[in-house]
């Protein structure tokens, strides 16, 4: 690749489909790793559970621990009452895992690399927060900024932070994301191109490309790690949100 950006770009992979404010609206790389992430993880769970086995299979016992772990985290993290939202944070984990692990494969497309593509999650995650808050709780979902029994003089300084504080998390749930796969990418980038201009340089230098060459493989295997870690963080942190809207203030 010409530079280690390259990777990131965005390309039609057909003509405009249709027009959308004047832009043309065409099928992307994007596009199809995301279909690819959704026809992937569907696989995962239909084909997997499919045999229904009381002693597991191999990717039988990988569905049933990813959704008992989400499962579990949602209870604890959001309440009894978060339990109808189950399915959304999973649907999210189970996405943004798979959307990370394709991004591995070389000359993939690292989707979640992207920060608007985070950033449309996040913002749809929220607006049924949103939703579910006033359904839930109707104007007393209000509360979380401004909590009963505060003094007004107070409550002049805690209204405006608690606003911000809420209306930023959009923002930090999808920059979090963005920024470490993002950087692991790149890393990985830079270590793979001072493994093939040692290897092009001289016969002395030759024998160093070794040692980026076994970094690149050390932080490819962290990658997988990071790939699950990130996921699993982007679910927690969208099950603690959640709470605010099924839990009465």
């Amino acid at each position: 690749m010409a530079s280690m950006f390259e990777e990131f770009e965005i390309h039609s992979l057909s003509a405009p489909l249709f027009t959308l404010g004047g832009h043309p609206v065409a099928f992307t790389n994007s596009t199809l790793f995301m279909l690819l992430a959704i026809v992937a993880s569907t696989c995962l769970m239909v084909v997997a559970m499919r045999p229904q086995a009381l002693v597991p299979g191999r990717w039988q016992m990988v569905a049933e621990t990813f959704y008992n772990m989400i499962a579990s985290m949602v209870e604890s993290t959001a309440g009894e009452k978060a339990k109808p939202f189950f399915p959304l944070i999973f649907s999210i984990f189970i996405f943004i895992l798979f959307c990370n692990l394709l991004g591995l494969i070389p000359g993939s497309l690292a989707v979640t690399s992207h920060i608007v593509i985070n950033f449309a999650i996040a913002i749809g995650l929220f607006l049924i927060i949103i939703i579910a808050g006033f359904v839930n709780q109707g104007w007393h979902f209000l509360q979380i900024f401004a909590p009963p029994g505060v003094p007004v003089p107070i409550l002049l300084f805690l209204v405006p932070i608690e606003l911000f504080s809420f209306l930023v998390r959009p923002f930090s749930l999808s920059v979090r994301l963005f920024a470490n796969m993002l950087a692991g990418h790149i890393l990985l980038g830079v270590f793979a191109g001072m493994t093939i201009s040692l290897l092009a340089a001289g016969w002395f230098l030759k024998p160093l490309g070794v040692l980026p060459l076994v970094a690149n493989i050390a932080i490819t295997g962290f990658e997988f790690f990071v790939a699950f870690l990130q996921a699993y963080i982007y679910a927690i942190l969208a099950a603690v949100y959640l709470r605010d809207a099924v839990e009465s203030h």
